[in-house]
């Protein structure tokens, strides 16, 4: 693609790189077939192609965000598929991104939607926020009827009927290995996780014990930035960043870290980023360390070996999150891991399509999102399975909102084939009380 930008405008890193992207993309369309939105509504410029010519135009002039332009790029789930699908290699993550960042300091939005945009901002990425949101909206739900905005009654149903209270394994401590010591670990805890599934933390600490791993809660860590990056909230999002950077590199220099492995797939991309967040930072180096130390929980436990487990007789539909197989391209190590520890493993009809969560997108869209859980759903059904299976907490809550299928996390089903116990899903539903 032909670009305009002026010498002066290249000085800027960021139109640097959108410039390097742009200039990669051929106009080919090939996304166009694995965009969901683009599936779902029908117009182009709800497409990757579509989007990427609203960007540069805005780009190009330097001129602020208008209304037309914002309605495409906020309805792009940010899922990647259309990286995946590029034959062109177009970087459309790093893209988007500053078209987002963009947006927010350029763009004034209606007061309801800055309202409820600066609440998904200051609530989700903090536990104990979070959980007493979550308690206040189970007392509105009932009245979610009333609501005048879809968003609203999505937030209201956002709030599981049972709030998990605090795990105590998600404070700041060591988790010792069992037997001899393989590996030094940080765990990132995450955020939203924290307050709607206890579970999977306490799985994971479980398992990487049991194989031999010292696993340490790093003093300081919090959320990983990433649905406030993805909000273009940078400011927001760089500070949670470079906290846990801080905090990570403080452990490593302190005691050792051998990796930082994290079980939220959404969150396992971002952290994966900050050398390319932070490349022109004062902290450059400690981020592409921290990049260079991430590893999703799949991919530490292939390094690891885990044991061969018997045959189940369980038949599991494995839901790839696209944050796992598009953002991060990790698509068949969790199958593997799961056939390996004895489950029967199926996957769904268009596997690469997004369930609709993305964050905060099923918030902040809710239309386009049920229509996205609708057809995953349906087609994880269609498999016949005895338990869901996903690698990020924003998959599991979407989908099993809209199923009666239990869906729980890999790590759930691989510490239970290991000697963990069993999880709680598959004897209690989606919702245990």
């Amino acid at each position: 693609m032909q670009t305009n930008f002026s010498d002066e405008q290249l000085q800027d890193p960021g139109i640097a790189r959108a410039n390097e992207i742009l200039r990669a993309c051929v106009h080919c369309g090939f996304c166009t077939a694995t965009c969901p939105t683009y599936q779902v509504l029908g117009d182009e410029l709800d497409s990757p192609r579509g989007r990427i010519y609203l960007i540069k135009d805005m780009l190009e002039a330097g001129r602020p965000a208008d209304e037309r332009t914002v309605k495409h790029i906020d309805r792009c789930l940010g899922c990647l598929a259309c990286m995946t699908t590029c034959p062109s290699g177009v970087h459309y993550m790093h893209l988007v991104d500053h078209a987002r960042d963009h947006i927010e300091r350029t763009y004034r939005r209606p007061l309801i939607e800055r309202l409820m945009r600066w609440a998904v901002a200051q609530l989700l990425p903090y536990p104990a926020r979070f959980r007493v949101a979550l308690r206040l909206a189970q007392l509105g739900r009932p009245f979610a009827w009333a609501m005048p905005d879809a968003r609203l009654k999505a937030m209201l149903a956002l709030a599981p009927h049972h709030i998990p209270k605090a795990s105590p394994n998600d404070r700041p401590q060591v988790f010792p290995a069992t037997g001899p010591k393989r590996m030094r670990v940080a765990l990132l805890t995450g955020c939203a996780q924290r307050a709607l599934d206890t579970d999977i933390n306490d799985a994971t600490i479980r398992l990487l014990h049991r194989l031999g791993c010292e696993v340490v809660i790093a003093r300081g860590m919090g959320c990983c930035g990433a649905l406030t990056h993805h909000m273009g909230r940078a400011e927001q999002s760089h500070g949670l960043a470079a906290t846990n950077i801080r905090a990570w590199m403080a452990e490593k220099r302190a005691r050792g870290l051998d990796a930082v492995v994290i079980n939220t797939s959404g969150c396992g991309t971002t952290v994966k980023d900050y050398r390319h967040i932070f490349r022109n930072d004062p902290l450059a180096a400690d981020a592409a360390e921290v990049s260079g130390m991430a590893l999703d929980v799949t991919e530490l436990l292939e390094r690891l070996g885990l044991p061969e487990g018997a045959a189940t007789g369980l038949r599991v539909a494995y839901h790839s999150a696209c944050s796992l197989q598009h953002g991060q391209r990790i698509r068949q190590t969790p199958k593997d891991l799961l056939m390996r520890a004895g489950f029967d493993v199926v996957e769904p009809a268009d596997a690469h399509l997004c369930c609709g969560s993305a964050g905060t997108y099923n918030l902040l869209h809710p239309e386009i999102s049920a229509e996205l859980q609708a057809r995953k759903v349906a087609t994880l059904e269609a498999r016949k399975p005895d338990v869901i299976v996903a690698g990020n907490i924003g998959c599991i809550m979407q989908i099993g909102s809209g199923t009666g299928v239990p869906v729980v996390h890999t790590v759930e089903l691989l510490d239970w084939a290991t000697g963990g116990p069993k999880p709680r899903r598959l004897d209690l539903g989606n919702d245990p009380p």
